[in-house]
């Protein structure tokens, strides 16, 4: 069992690490409020990628149906999610949004899970990578429960370690130097989004 838990946890890790949308809205947190705003940005995309791990090992047959149908409302969904969150970074104070309240932290993580889960493409890639580890004949309830477990460990240690080496990064760096990286993160969650809308209407067309 330990064995299938490092597996998940190193697909956690190669789902997460390359750096997306997700991954600059983290480092724009962490820049603009500090470690835990970052965190929570991986907090929720770690459930995010959990939930997909668990529709992979379950069967992604079953579920290829109805997530094929709902590809284009969650497509346009994160499209719009990005560029709002894309244009709040480009018009709010870091300096006054260095104390953020609970609400905050718990809107930030929900955020992150649905941008997430709005690219159904993921499950396609868990199920590749299921299959390239030798997983897809782990069907035991357990089995699959330590395999979820694996793959949000090492989802979520991947953005502690993420937010937490910009969080060190951030209380070295000039305050303008952070100001720059904060609007250049900005611009680029607009650029994804504005990337997904357009990938939206090609495919709706």
């Amino acid at each position: 069992m330990l064995l299938l838990f490092l597996k998940g946890a190193l697909l956690g890790v190669i789902i997460t690490a390359p750096l997306g949308p997700i991954g600059m809205l983290c480092i724009n947190r962490t820049l603009e409020r500090g470690f835990a705003a970052g965190f929570s940005c991986g907090f929720g995309t770690a459930v995010g990628d959990a939930s997909y791990a668990l529709v992979a090992v379950t069967g992604i047959a079953v579920f290829q149906q109805t997530m094929s149908m709902a590809t284009l409302p969650l497509a346009i969904g994160g499209g719009l999610l990005l560029l709002w969150l894309g244009y709040r970074g480009l018009t709010h104070d870091p300096i006054q949004a260095a104390d953020i309240k609970a609400g905050g932290l718990l809107g930030t993580t929900l955020a992150t899970f649905l941008l997430t889960i709005s690219n159904p493409a993921t499950i396609l890639s868990f199920g590749a990578l299921f299959a390239g580890f030798g997983l897809t004949e782990e069907t035991r309830r357990f089995s699959s429960a330590v395999i979820v477990g694996g793959v949000f460990s090492g989802s979520l240690a991947w953005w502690f370690f993420l937010s937490g080496a910009v969080s060190l990064a951030r209380k070295r760096l000039p305050r303008d130097f952070t100001g720059k990286v904060l609007r250049g993160t900005s611009y680029l969650l607009i650029a994804f989004g504005v990337l997904a809308l357009g990938s939206a209407a090609y495919s709706f067309l």
